[in-house]
């Protein structure tokens, strides 16, 4: 052990099929990190845990010698799609020991599964990547999701959306452990963004077609085809032989939207790849997707992504 002063105990806990890069991203950064706080050299510990069958064992230690009271546990994104995630009861287990004992949990992504065996994110927000939040709801409905965050620190609980967001959770935790000049400096020297606030940017709208409803699914098939005509989604019960009520509760439950909602999804989404993809003028893209009046769609385009078109055209644009 240094002289150094450690001002915190991680453990990364590797899991079957878990991302090997955010492991050694993570310990990299904090690593770097320490050389980056001044004068009195302060230092992060990391060490990497093995889970398997026969429990969770420490294969790996920058700091080895002194026995480990972890102050943070970080389940990092899986490679393999949640859909196929095996049950972690091993792991969940041995974080759930390691909270009890003081640890903050923290996930990346999909190790948000992980977390949730746990049930010590039931009834707290949480946050995993944007494509994965639908299974993350259906297969842990007590969790409330908050998706369209990059990070959320509940304090004893910290989340983290994308599958490169390890390297935001890990900035988030440099700030809390060593300061934001840190943190910055830290950041400056990867050249990577400080921790970024949202998803909403980055998500795409992935209609649900399997769900099983004959009639929703052709009112779906009917908005895609329609949806820069539609002057809205009154005549959609009628043509599904359904009353109002009944209709917008199936529609509910077979997509996760109202008509509605569905409605400018579509239309947000062919907005982004217009503004993608093409140097057409803001106004003539509301239009051409369905909006007579510009402010309304720039409002609603706000709204649905986190940016302004303009802003979004000039971070994700790609045309010359």
């Amino acid at each position: 052990m240094t002289n150094d002063v450690i001002v915190a105990d991680i453990g990364l806990l590797l899991y079957p099929g878990c991302q090997l890069a955010a492991i050694y991203g993570l310990t990299d950064l904090f690593r770097i990190a320490g050389e980056w706080t001044g004068e009195v050299a302060r230092e992060v510990r990391v060490s990497h845990w093995q889970s398997d069958d026969d429990g969770v064992t420490c294969i790996w230690d920058s700091h080895p010698g002194s026995p480990h009271q972890l102050t943070h546990v970080i389940a990092p994104p899986s490679i393999i799609m949640p859909d196929r995630m095996a049950p972690a009861p091993v792991a969940a287990a041995w974080m759930s020991d390691q909270h009890s004992k003081g640890a903050t949990l923290c996930s990346v992504c999909a190790g948000a599964f992980v977390l949730a065996e746990t049930g010590l994110i039931d009834g707290r927000s949480a946050t995993t990547h944007w494509a994965f939040a639908r299974q993350l709801a259906e297969r842990f409905p007590k969790i409330h999701l908050a998706d369209e965050h990059m990070v959320v620190d509940d304090g004893d609980i910290i989340t983290a959306g994308g599958i490169l967001a390890w390297a935001d959770l890990g900035l988030t935790l440099v700030d809390r452990l060593l300061g934001p000049a840190t943190m910055l400096a830290t950041a400056r020297f990867l050249l990577i963004e400080p921790p970024r606030q949202s998803q909403r940017p980055f998500a795409q709208f992935v209609p649900r077609f399997d769900h099983g409803d004959d009639a929703v699914r052709a009112s779906q098939h009917y908005i895609h085809a329609h949806a820069s005509t539609m002057q809205g989604v009154a005549d959609l019960a009628d043509r599904a032989g359904m009353t109002g009520r009944t209709f917008l509760r199936r529609f509910r439950a077979a997509t996760g939207f109202t008509p509605v909602e569905y409605l400018q999804q579509v239309r947000i989404a062919k907005a982004r790849e217009a503004l993608e993809r093409s140097l057409t003028p803001v106004e003539n893209i509301a239009w051409d997707v369905g909006y007579s009046d510009a402010a309304a769609f720039r409002k609603l385009f706000q709204k649905l992504t986190g940016l302004g078109p303009a802003a979004y055209r000039q971070q994700f644009g790609i045309a010359g």
